[in-house]
């Protein structure tokens, strides 16, 4: 692979429709259902360094690197920067490099924002330097994918995603099922601005603490996933896929319950999507610990009358955003400048 001269990577956001046997009661652990969705995302640009007059960005800088975002993408400069280091390493390549983050998914929201930093991270250091190394060996080296693969084959890929669950720990979940998210349903995020789901050693104690998975919810669960939810999607069969991610959620929300406070983590989302799921054929859920919600809805005209509907219903809270966005059957795009060799 020849190297880049500068590379921007734009990757998508995912949603996590739940685990299928968070507790190996079948034998293997994991196995994730996810979604990868248009309109919001994390871009990066890397280029070697060299001098620049902005006064507006934050900064941080390692070294001779240099690191900016606008200011409320900042507190992912540590991460990034981290990341950075770690390819570095891995590599043997020190030259020093302008790095900017221009746009990032809402942070530990449920929407994949950590592991589309780091591939984001990694796919322009690879292409800025000639390494040939795909997502999977990324996301290994900035140890990400440990439960879910959901995040790398989305980033590579798009649509609606189907893993194994990991083998060990230095193996990525196998993709068992991809197929195109159909082009006509819609997806109404609910967004909470005002609370965070579990991350780090909190998501790590909270998972250490639950009892175990009961193994009939477990062969129901993998039951919904493979004879109800894939082959609607495959069909374009709208009821039965909202009535098995809403099911599937269901399940699992309660089983995650004790560790986040309840089905959902923030009991304004729950609101609204307890309203809507009254009154819609809907697929209903939270987005991994949320505190995004979600809604699968059959068209953008029933996406948009819902949320028309709830807010004159007075049930939309005022920390909460509503955004509706398609699936995406694609996954990252990179875009880079031929380099000079």
């Amino acid at each position: 692979m020849k190297a880049a001269s500068a590379v921007t990577v734009n990757a998508p956001g995912r949603l996590h429709l739940g685990f299928l046997d968070p507790g190996a009661s079948l034998g293997r652990r994991f196995g994730s259902l996810g979604l990868v969705i248009d309109g919001i995302s994390t871009t990066l640009e890397m280029r070697l360094a060299r001098s620049h007059n902005d006064n507006n960005d934050n900064h941080v800088n390692s070294d001779d690197d240099r690191y900016t975002a606008p200011p409320y993408a900042s507190e992912e400069l540590p991460r990034l920067r981290e990341h950075i280091e770690a390819l570095k390493r891995l590599s043997g390549r020190r030259e020093p490099l302008d790095v900017r983050l221009r746009h990032v998914l809402p942070v530990h929201a449920g929407l994949g924002s950590g592991t589309q930093l780091a591939l984001c991270a990694g796919h322009a250091f690879a292409r800025l330097h000639g390494l040939d190394l795909d997502a999977a060996q990324l996301a290994l080296a900035l140890a990400r994918g440990a439960r879910s693969g959901v995040g790398v084959a989305g980033f590579e890929h798009g649509g609606l995603i189907l893993d194994g669950g990991p083998r060990s720990a230095t193996e990525l979940p196998p993709v068992l099922a991809r197929l195109p998210f159909p082009d006509e349903w819609r997806v109404l995020l609910v967004l909470d601005d005002a609370r965070s789901g579990l991350s780090g050693p909190a998501e790590r104690k909270a998972m250490a603490a639950l009892p175990p998975f009961p193994q009939d919810l477990a062969a129901h669960a993998c039951h919904l996933a493979l004879m109800q939810i894939l082959p609607a999607a495959a069909e374009h069969d709208f009821a039965p896929f909202a009535r098995g991610v809403s099911e599937l959620q269901e399940g699992i929300g309660r089983y995650f319950a004790p560790s986040q406070g309840g089905i959902y983590t923030s009991a304004a989302v729950a609101r609204v999507l307890d309203w809507i799921g009254a009154r819609h054929c809907a697929g209903i859920g939270q987005s991994s610990w949320g505190p995004t919600g979600f809604a699968i809805l059959a068209s953008h005209e029933e996406a948009t009358h819902a949320v028309a509907a709830a807010r004159a219903a007075g049930v939309v809270g005022p920390t909460l955003r509503l955004e509706i966005v398609k699936g995406r059957n694609a996954g990252a795009t990179i875009i880079h400048a031929p380099g000079d060799a």
